[in-house]
């Protein structure tokens, strides 16, 4: 298995956390056994799995696919960088009417995209209002000490600016709770190139499926299963579309899926010079050397959920074979206590995927990674879901600058 993480400035060994603690969970929910063992340093990040499911025991190798070190670059040092960030990106998707048209598929994740928006502008505020008070407080001690005139005005600005700028710091260090500059960085990062892949992201894209070209050259997987959650999901998109279009892909390889998790496609695709992402989305809609399945959920307000990445691009062919689109079904999937824990903890429910489920249906993302069948198996003959969304709303639906 090929992990891509999405947007996500943090080293990749956070995901093996996850994958051991959880995949622990689930195994002890649904019977079955799977354990972790690392891997020897050097190469790529990841670790081995052996499981004994459905029956049988096997054995997988997972691989994460690194671009932490690029989120990292894109992210604005300063709080004032941050705010221009904001400008840029808010006009951006309203002027090309991305924004009005990302409305009509979902209403939670173009909230989602708001939130930054709108919690930095408060931010902005209760600073500015929090430093005319303490100036004020100021004037008002120095005229009960009978101080006044120019200069000691200038004082008590220069003391309202400081409370300002200390307030508006002191929300930066709560971040990593309110996760207004990383969101706002997050939405800039695609923004700021207006859909197309930023050079240093298609380069490492190159590599990526370099990467999953030598994996099917390996001669030993059953199958190389690419999983690319959130804004990693169009990263795989486009690696797996450049081996086709290149054709790069081996004679004869094991079989190769992608599955896409809690994507944010439309966010990116329906910005004016998307044309790349577009074409790969277009390729691969029908292409046999592959099977594509997208899993969302309507309770993930951070993703598109069961919105068809390719057809409501405006790209979808005739022929269109893929993704098949499912529902992880959260409020059925998760019991009724766990998803009231869950609920509005909107960043960690878009974590879920990757998770335990104490009420499994057939989407158990450990069975899909380390279990016996290969996701063609797992999910022939299924039909998408009934909520499918798939009309064509994106303004832009080029595929060539």
């Amino acid at each position: 298995m090929i992990y891509i993480p999405g947007y996500d400035p943090i080293p990749p060994r956070r995901y093996r956390e996850l994958y051991r603690k959880e995949g622990a969970a689930q195994a002890a929910i649904s019977g079955y056994d799977l354990a972790l063992r690392p891997r020897e340093a050097g190469g790529t990040y990841g670790w081995s799995v052996e499981a004994q499911i459905e029956g049988a025991e096997v054995e997988a190798e997972v691989d994460v696919l690194v671009w932490s070190d690029i989120v990292q670059g894109s992210m604005a040092r300063s709080i004032p960088a941050t705010y221009l960030q904001l400008l840029r990106t808010a006009w951006i998707y309203i002027s090309t009417g991305a924004l009005r048209r990302l409305m009509r598929l979902r209403k939670g994740p173009v909230i989602a995209a708001l939130y930054p928006v709108g919690m930095l502008l408060g931010q902005l505020a209760i600073s500015v209002i929090a430093g005319w008070l303490a100036a004020r407080f100021v004037v008002w001690l120095l005229g009960l000490a009978g101080f006044g005139g120019l200069l000691f005005g200038w004082l008590a600005a220069g003391v309202g600016v400081v409370a300002a700028i200390a307030l508006l710091r002191a929300f930066k260090r709560l971040d990593h709770r309110l996760f207004a500059y990383y969101l706002m960085h997050d939405y800039a990062f695609s923004a700021r190139w207006r859909g197309a892949h930023p050079p240093a992201q298609s380069t490492r894209i190159s590599a990526f499926a370099d990467h999953i070209r030598d994996a099917l050259s390996g001669g030993v997987a059953d199958e190389v299963l690419v999983v690319g959650h959130s804004s990693g999901a169009h990263l795989a998109i486009s690696a797996l579309a450049q081996l086709v279009r290149d054709r790069k892909l081996p004679k004869e390889h094991p079989p190769l899926a992608l599955l896409t998790l809690g994507q944010v496609v439309p966010m990116v695709s329906f910005l004016p010079d998307a044309h790349e992402l577009r074409a790969d989305l277009h390729l691969l809609a029908t292409c046999e050397a592959i099977t594509w399945v997208d899993v969302t959920a309507p309770g993930d307000g951070c993703a598109f959920a069961l919105c068809d990445p390719v057809a409501v691009s405006g790209v979808a062919p005739e022929d269109q074979r893929w993704p098949l689109v499912l529902s992880a079904a959260f409020t059925q999937t998760l019991s009724p206590a766990r998803w009231k824990a869950l609920r509005w903890r909107f960043f960690r429910l878009h974590f879920q995927y990757l998770c335990a489920f104490d009420r499994p249906g057939d989407y158990d993302y450990f069975r899909i990674t380390a279990g016996p069948q290969t996701l063609a198996e797992r999910f022939k003959g299924r039909a998408p879901s009934k909520s499918r969304i798939a009309a064509p709303t994106s303004g832009y639906s080029g595929m060539t600058p």
